[in-house]
């Protein structure tokens, strides 16, 4: 039996990223218990004020976000911390080579429905050891990323981990409360007859992705040749699990439903963490279009489009884009 301590002293180069995916982990342990609990513990229900995002707060999205925040703060590697639910970076240890971004409840909304929600995080190289970090330390592209992963809170508590351009899987064992290594190598199949897609958007989607989801309707008997599946967990955290065990395509595409925001996505705490689990997988990510990987952020803030999973079928998305821009 491997498990992530032993994981990580083994195969990890580098012990401070280590240390730090540690640090997460142990708090994924109690926001696991905290779930587990759900209403007895008075975490259900509304916090009562909004996000950076404009968005409602949950009292697990706060307690969850101050329990990663202290944690972090005290770890020596780690010069600052950035979150979704905060308006700007926490500067932490100056002498720390790391950066952390993170969700801290990825898909808030299904906790008071009892169903999954998750942690996404990201670990970036700090460039100014010794000085206080700033928001503008943490604007790197997603192919600067150290590390990066989820912990998914469902029927049992799951690690997804990329570290050192390998894909892993952990499960939390509660007996033990150590994380159990359960696949090592994830890979993603190139192609896919399942997709996840909010469908109640349709009419404020861009054409060449109404058109994309027009032939997976339309299955056999349109061009496509072949029958699809839809699936949709309302947590990002939740569809790319899934499409990390079995193959699929997750988007949340560019709409013209809010004309501020390019995408629903953050670039910097959803989409780059995602998008190298997926990379390293086998997959692919991207805007529609562009690698997000290499996209260049302005703000830690900042929303992008997401088309990623099985390889083929986001190239197919992207032909579809390409064709209807040269027309």
């Amino acid at each position: 039996m491997t498990t992530l301590a032993h994981y990580l002293n083994d195969h990890t180069a580098n012990p401070a990223v280590s240390d730090v995916i540690t640090t997460i982990t142990e708090v994924g342990k109690t926001i696991s218990q905290l779930l587990r609990k759900g209403a007895l513990a008075d975490i259900l229900g509304e916090a009562g004020n909004q996000n950076i995002q404009g968005e409602d707060q949950k009292k697990l999205d706060v307690l969850a976000n101050d329990l990663l925040l202290d944690a972090l703060a005290q770890n020596s590697h780690c010069a600052g911390v950035a979150s979704e639910e905060l308006d700007n970076a926490t500067p932490a240890n100056a002498d720390g080579s790391l950066l952390v971004l993170f969700d801290p409840l990825d898909g808030s909304s299904n906790i008071d429905i009892n169903m999954a929600v998750g942690t996404i995080f990201s670990i970036l190289p700090y460039q100014r050891q010794g000085e206080d970090s700033e928001n503008e330390d943490f604007l790197q592209a997603g192919n600067q990323q150290l590390a990066a992963g989820y912990l998914l809170y469902g029927t049992s508590t799951m690690l997804a981990l990329t570290v050192d351009d390998n894909v892993l899987m952990f499960s939390l064992d509660p007996d033990s409360g150590d994380y159990v290594l359960i696949e090592d190598k994830v890979q993603i199949d190139a192609d896919t007859s399942e997709y996840a897609i909010n469908g109640s958007n349709y009419r404020y989607w861009c054409a060449p992705m109404q058109q994309y989801i027009d032939e997976l309707i339309a299955g056999k008997d349109g061009v496509r040749g072949r029958n699809f599946n839809t699936r949709w967990v309302a947590a990002m955290v939740g569809d790319v699990h899934r499409i990390l065990c079995r193959g699929g395509l997750f988007t949340y595409p560019f709409d013209t439903k809010d004309a501020k925001k390019a995408g629903k996505l953050r670039l910097m705490y959803e989409a780059n963490p995602m998008s190298l689990l997926i990379e390293r997988a086998g997959g692919s990510a991207t805007d529609a279009v562009n690698r997000i990987l290499d996209i260049e952020p302005t703000d830690i803030h900042q929303r992008v489009p997401v088309v990623l999973g099985s390889k083929n079928e986001v190239s197919y998305v992207k032909d579809l884009h390409m064709q209807h821009a040269s027309k």
